[in-house]
């Protein structure tokens, strides 16, 4: 079963940064849709953005829009998440996942079934 693996998470004062890394054991996702998520105590997973197969489409949520920026490197199975500006609200465990289908995209986390373990990312105010 592919697996995968997130690092990089840590904390941050805010307005600080941080790159998060995901690294899938195979390759398995080069045509798939990968997402970020995360999830704050007593809160719904909410989705952060994602990155299409090829990596010519992005999306973000509004909340990070023009603070974090996603891609991707095919050849090394990994997709990253750099977060620049962190604010106190970004405070969550964030995860990496892989659409469940090949060349389809979106938000909802319905739409993907292979999770990372997560990596926990804390900012100070």
């Amino acid at each position: 079963q592919v697996q995968l693996v997130e690092s990089g998470g840590g904390l941050v004062q805010a307005g600080g940064s941080l790159r998060l890394s995901c690294v899938a054991s195979e390759r398995a996702f080069s045509e798939h849709t990968m997402g970020w998520f995360r999830q704050s105590p007593g809160k719904e997973r909410e989705f952060v953005a994602f990155i299409t197969w090829s990596g010519s489409a992005t999306y973000y949520s509004d909340s990070v829009k023009g603070r974090f920026t996603v891609s991707r490197d095919n050849a090394k199975n990994a997709v990253y998440l750099q977060m620049d500006n962190l604010k106190p609200e970004d405070t969550a465990v964030y995860y990496c996942a892989a659409a469940r289908s090949p060349r389809t995209a979106g938000i909802s986390t319905s739409l993907y079934d292979t999770w990372g373990q997560g990596t926990q990312v804390t900012v100070s105010s």
